[in-house]
C-alpha cells in the first residue's frame, strides 16, 4: 500500500526533479557552492521560509515555525557540494563544468530537503521550529565544522539534528541505520621520504635511495592492521598516491618520494595507535636507508555515532513509510566517512541511508565514480521521510 503522504508530494515531484537535474548540471565543489546556495535560498524564500545565508561561508539555513505552540526544535541537514570527477554518464543533464560532478548524490539530498521545506511551509501543522540546514563542503572540506564554528547551533538552536544519505546498491524503498558507531573517522596522511638521490645506472651505491625506504614502508604499513590492531577492531589503511622521480628519467634515483593515503577507524584509541605506528615505521625505514621521513597526518572527521533515542525515532518513522521489514535498524557499520559526525558530537541525532536502487542484474554504480547518478525516483520517499520525522519530533503536546 502506498503511503498517503507520497500522494500529497506527487503533484510537485516533477518540479523537484527539475531542481535536482539543474543542480546536477552545475556542480560546485567545497566552499564554491554559490550558485547552489542562491538557488536554495531563492526557493526557500519563495515558500515563505526565513533564510540565513553565508553560514559557514556558503551554507544556508531556513527556519520554519509551526502553527502550533511549542519550544522544541529540530535540524534537518543536507549537503550541497560536488566532487572533482569528470562525468561519463552521457545524460542530457550531465555536468556542464569540466572535471566536476555530483558523483555522491548531494544534488538529490539538497532536493529532498527542499521538497520537505516546501511541503511543511504549505502545511505547518507541527509544534515548534524546524531548521533546514544546507551544508557546504562535506567532501573533505570540513563544512560541518565550519558551520558549527560560525554559531550554527547557537543561532539556530536544535534539540536534535538528523541527516540522510542515499545508499547506492540498496534497493529502492529500503532504509539502513544503526545506533552507535555507523561510519568511520576519516584521516589523510602524507609521508615524504628524502635522500640524496643519484645515478641509478653508474653510481647507485653512492645514493641514499628513497625508493627502497618507501617500498619497505608501504609493505610494513599493512602489518599495522594485522599485528597492532585487535582482530575485532575495524581499521583500514590504504595508499592512494606514490609520486617521485620522472617517467622521462628512469635512470635517476629520486631524491624525494611522497606517499599519500587514508586511514579509517572507529575508536580514538585505534586512531591514535595507527598514527603513532605510521610515524615510527616511516622514521625507521627512512633511517635504515640513510634517508629522512616527514609525516603529515590530517584528521578530517570523527567517527559518525548515532544516538540511541534519535535512532529509534528515525527507525520508527522510516518503518511507518515502508514497513518494518524494509528498515534495517542494526545495519553493519561502514568505513566510509561523513562529516555530519561533527554535528552529532554537538547535538543528539541520527543519520540514515535511503536506498538509491539496484539494476535488474544486481549491479549498481557506486558513489564517487564517473557513471553514478542519483535516482530521481526516490525523491518523494526522501521528502516523506523528512516530513514524517518533523511530525514525529514536533508533535503537539
Amino acid at each position: 500500500m502506498t503511503h498517503p503522504l507520497l500522494a500529497e508530494i506527487a503533484p510537485f515531484a516533477d518540479d523537484l526533479i527539475r531542481i535536482r537535474r539543474d543542480i546536477h548540471a552545475h556542480p560546485e565543489t567545497s566552499f564554491e557552492e554559490t550558485r547552489t546556495a542562491a538557488l536554495v535560498a531563492e526557493r526557500l524564500r519563495s515558500w515563505g521560509i526565513e533564510v540565513s545565508e553565508g553560514v559557514g561561508r556558503t551554507g544556508v539555513v531556513g527556519t520554519l515555525r509551526g502553527r502550533r505552540p511549542g519550544n522544541h526544535a529540530v535540524g534537518l541537514r543536507a549537503d550541497m557540494d560536488a566532487l572533482n570527477i569528470h562525468e561519463q554518464t552521457g545524460l542530457p543533464y550531465a555536468s556542464t563544468i569540466p572535471g566536476k560532478m555530483h558523483a555522491c548524490g548531494h544534488d538529490g539530498h539538497t532536493t529532498m530537503l527542499l521538497g520537505a521545506a516546501r511541503y511543511l511551509a504549505e502545511k505547518p501543522d507541527f509544534a515548534g521550529q524546524v531548521h533546514f540546514i544546507f551544508q557546504p563542503a562535506e567532501e573533505g572540506g570540513g563544512g560541518a565544522a565550519r558551520m558549527i564554528e560560525d554559531g550554527l547551533f547557537e543561532r539556530f538552536p536544535c534539540d536534535a539534528v538528523y541527516g540522510m544519505h542515499n545508499g547506492a546498491g540498496t534497493p529502492v524503498g529500503q532504509f539502513r541505520l544503526r545506533p552507535g558507531p555507523m561510519m568511520a573517522a576519516v584521516d589523510f596522511f602524507t609521508v615524504t621520504f628524502r635522500g640524496t638521490g643519484g645515478h641509478g645506472g653508474s653510481t647507485p651505491h653512492l645514493a641514499t635511495d628513497t625508493t627502497i625506504a618507501q617500498a619497505h614502508f608501504v609493505l610494513a604499513l599493512q602489518n599495522v592492521i594485522g599485528r597492532n590492531i585487535p582482530a575485532l577492531e575495524p581499521a583500514v589503511i590504504s595508499i592512494g598516491s606514490i609520486q617521485g622521480g620522472s617517467p622521462h628519467s628512469p635512470n635517476v634515483i629520486p631524491a624525494e618520494i611522497a606517499i599519500r593515503g587514508t586511514v579509517r577507524t572507529f575508536s580514538e584509541d585505534i586512531r591514535a595507535k595507527v598514527e603513532r605506528r605510521m610515524r615510527e615505521l616511516a622514521e625507521a625505514h627512512a633511517a635504515a636507508q640513510g634517508c629522512t621521513a616527514e609525516v603529515v597526518y590530517e584528521k578530517l572527521c570523527q567517527a559518525l555515532v548515532n544516538h540511541p533515542e534519535q535512532t529509534a525515532i528515525a527507525t520508527r518513522v522510516a518503518a511507518s513509510l515502508v514497513g518494518g521489514d524494509r528498515v534495517e535498524g542494526n545495519a553493519p557499520p561502514i568505513t566510509g566517512g561523513e562529516d555530519f559526525s561533527d554535528m552529532l558530537r554537538a547535538r543528539p541525532g541520527a543519520f540514515i541511508f535511503i536506498g538509491n536502487g539496484v539494476n535488474p542484474d544486481g549491479t549498481h554504480h557506486p558513489v564517487h565514480t564517473p557513471h553514478y547518478d542519483f535516482n530521481d525516483g526516490i525523491i518523494p520517499l526522501g521528502v516523506a521521510y523528512w516530513v514524517s520525522l518533523v511530525r514525529e519530533e514536533l508533535a503537539a503536546p
